[in-house]
């Protein structure tokens, strides 16, 4: 029984390259073996006519273009390098074309080949600056309209040129100079930015945790170990000194012994005060 899908054609990669080069001419500039996979490196103003051709010449059949990736090589003349990565459906093969340009010279388009490179074209320009001649919609498509720069640059600062907020004073979005508030570290081996008023992990545990209302908000633990802590008071007066506090507990109350304010009593203690049934008390 035969697989589903033909074997991917790494042995063939030597065939590959006499085919594009006999495809190609002189639109090819070198072709590579490079770690099992073929990189073409075509003339920019060819590069419409050498994909058609892989895309249609019989041997090679590249039918898909899979992705189009963006480098930057700042030493070069042509600092950026366009890669087209195409896939052979019929023999589960895929090769990279390279192509070479600068931020101002334009890459033709290859949109009239596979519709799809039109979003994979404005992905390069937004993150790169490359121009692509054809592409009827070159816009950003990752970055805001309103960028400034090329992200995905060597030369594009990491923390970018503006920022941008939600104003609550002019109620939308204000873009404003990257300010950085930190912009030299202090190593001191126990907290890599300077000024740091936070407790480190750890260090917690060789003091108690501050009392509630401290200006240093507390965890939910910190909260438990706060409220079972206790304070320092004076102790109690002694019974013998004046207006002294009573060392007996509250379960004292005194509830059946031999008192007389604990027995029923039948008859009044005030002899002036006689009840009368249904009548209320004379007196």
């Amino acid at each position: 029984m035969r697989a589903p899908a033909p074997a991917f054609a790494a042995d063939l990669n030597g065939d590959t390259i006499e085919a594009a080069r006999t495809a190609l001419g002189s639109a090819l500039l070198d072709a590579v073996d490079r770690v099992g996979e073929v990189a073409l490196y075509v003339d920019r103003g060819s590069v419409v006519t050498a994909l058609r051709a892989l895309r249609d010449t019989p041997g090679l059949e590249y039918q898909q273009l899979m992705e189009i990736a963006g480098v930057d090589y700042p030493d070069r003349p042509e600092r950026f390098e366009v890669v087209y990565c195409l896939l052979s459906l019929t023999r589960n093969h895929r090769i990279h074309v390279h192509v070479s340009t600068d931020e101002e010279q334009p890459v033709e388009s290859v949109t009239g080949l596979w519709p799809v490179a039109g979003w994979l074209e404005r992905e390069i320009y937004d993150l790169f600056g490359v121009l692509f001649t054809g592409n009827r919609d070159l816009r950003r498509i990752l970055t805001d309209y309103g960028s400034r720069g090329h992200p995905l640059r060597k030369d594009f600062p990491l923390s970018g040129y503006v920022e941008m907020r939600y104003s609550e004073t002019e109620k939308r979005v204000v873009y404003e100079p990257v300010n950085l508030a930190q912009d030299f570290r202090n190593f001191d081996f126990q907290s890599p930015w300077e000024g740091a008023v936070y407790v480190l992990p750890g260090d917690e545990k060789g003091s108690l945790p501050e009392a509630k209302g401290a200006p240093t908000p507390l965890s939910a633990d910190a909260l438990q170990k706060a409220d079972a802590a206790k304070t320092p008071s004076a102790p109690a007066a002694a019974p013998s000194e004046p207006y002294g506090k009573t060392t007996s507990g509250t379960g004292d109350t005194g509830a059946g012994k031999a008192d007389p304010g604990n027995q029923p009593q039948d008859k009044p203690k005030d002899p002036a005060v006689i009840p009368t049934k249904g009548h209320g008390q004379q007196s």
